[in-house]
């Protein structure tokens, strides 16, 4: 297992605890999808990995997170990314100010690295010259994530890449993402509420609700079960509410 999460509590302020004794792993080449709606705790678990959880007072209580078999949890951030561990926040967080290309050179070492970038974007290459923060909201979310790429990850952190995206550029997205891990077997941990897109890409996924594991399995058997179905066409209502959770009681806190 390359990257793996072991028993993590994760808490904000020294008061509020936002993940509890929460356990998951991903394999290297794999992808691997977090669903759960806002508030689930699949943000939190990113930043905790990458260590920017610190920047938030936040901090890694109890339990280890583990790369390549060494604990990295409260490691400093710009060690992790050494480690090969790439954030890419929500929010599509461009340089505004830059040209499409100069976000990218911030990273690139060669040309042959922007080469790259624009055969997995080709989109980005039309928008070239123009300003980052004239770019749509898909565009400057592929520019982060080419972005990241040209970091040489070996496991790539991404956080809700659909969020407030036309449905042709989440396609678009996915597939580049599913592309991707198949050509540079790149480790990928999928933070995401769209699930079926999610699963779509994935091999294995985990459901989170309130900070904690409510599900786990292969992406193709949660993408059949009935009580995932019946959460994500529930208008955002907790997993507790759904009415099978409740008739089964199968996993209650």
């Amino acid at each position: 297992m390359l990257l793996e999460v072991q028993n993590v509590e994760v808490v904000y302020n020294r008061f509020f605890v936002a993940v509890k004794n929460l356990s998951f792993g991903v394999e290297e080449g794999s992808i691997t999808a977090l669903l759960g709606p806002n508030g689930a705790g699949k943000s939190t678990i990113l930043k905790a990995i990458s260590g920017l959880i610190g920047t938030e007072r936040g901090e890694v209580t109890r339990g280890r997170i583990r790369l390549d078999g060494r604990d990295v949890a409260g490691a400093d951030p710009e060690a992790t990314y050494r480690s090969g561990v790439v954030h890419v926040l929500e929010g599509h967080r461009v340089f505004r100010e830059l040209t499409t290309e100069e976000n990218l050179r911030v990273v690139a070492a060669h040309a042959t690295d922007l080469e790259q970038a624009y055969a997995y974007f080709p989109r980005l290459r039309e928008r070239r010259a123009e300003q980052a923060g004239y770019l749509s909201g898909g565009e400057q979310q592929m520019l982060v994530i080419a972005r990241a790429l040209l970091s040489r990850p070996r496991v790539l952190l991404i956080d809700e890449p659909s969020l407030g995206l036309a449905p042709l550029f989440v396609k678009m997205l996915f597939d580049t993402i599913a592309r991707i891990r198949a050509e540079q077997r790149i480790s990928i941990l999928l933070s995401e509420q769209n699930a079926i897109k999610a699963l779509g890409i994935a091999d294995y996924a985990y459901v989170l609700d309130h900070g904690q594991m409510v599900l786990e399995g292969r992406a193709d058997e949660i993408s059949r079960n009935e009580d995932v179905k019946e959460f994500y066409l529930g208008f955002g209502q907790s997993y507790a509410d759904v009415k099978s959770y409740k008739r089964r009681k199968r996993w209650l806190f």
